[in-house]
């Protein structure tokens, strides 16, 4: 497995669907994963910490976790099976640790509230990874985070081609 973090969220610009982009520690490798609307907006208010005066559904999940007496130690992004993309929530419970099956979009909203870290497969990275850029920018930022927003907002789960 190897530690990646969120790079940013960006917009494909033939489909207009939301990627998340990861990369590694070293900046040797990204990770495009095309997300639901949904998914995205819910990534983007949790990385600019935006509040909200009820819970969210991954802030309800996680506030779940935590009532039930669990911690969320990390994310694992296990394995691609044509185009879609499979991940592992690791719960700690009661002294066990827990894998709960997620959809990759989910898991990562969660782990940006758990402020948990956030893992590849190596056969994932091998299989639908690519190069680190060598011109890039960053893609999601609080200051442009309306401009985001208004983007994701328009956008309907028929314009998203990945399979979530």
């Amino acid at each position: 497995m190897v530690e990646v973090e969120i790079f940013g969220l960006a917009l494909d610009e033939t489909g207009k669907s939301p990627i998340l982009v990861l990369k590694d520690k070293d900046d040797a490798m990204v990770l495009p994963i095309w997300i639901g609307a949904v998914e995205a907006m819910s990534i983007s208010m949790a990385i600019n910490e935006v509040p909200f005066p009820r819970p969210m559904t991954h802030d309800l999940l996680l506030n779940t976790i935590h009532a039930l007496g669990g911690t969320v130690k990390r994310i694992e992004l296990t394995d691609i099976e044509n185009g879609t993309f499979f991940s592992e929530i690791l719960v700690s419970m009661e002294q066990k640790t827990r894998r709960i099956d997620s959809r990759p979009s989910d898991a990562i909203a969660l782990a940006v509230r758990a402020d948990c870290p956030i893992f590849v497969s190596q056969r994932v990275l091998d299989e639908a990874g690519a190069p680190f850029p060598e011109h890039t920018q960053t893609v999601i930022s609080t200051e442009n985070s309306e401009t985001w927003m208004d983007t994701l907002e328009k956008l309907s789960e028929d314009d998203i081609k990945y399979k979530m």
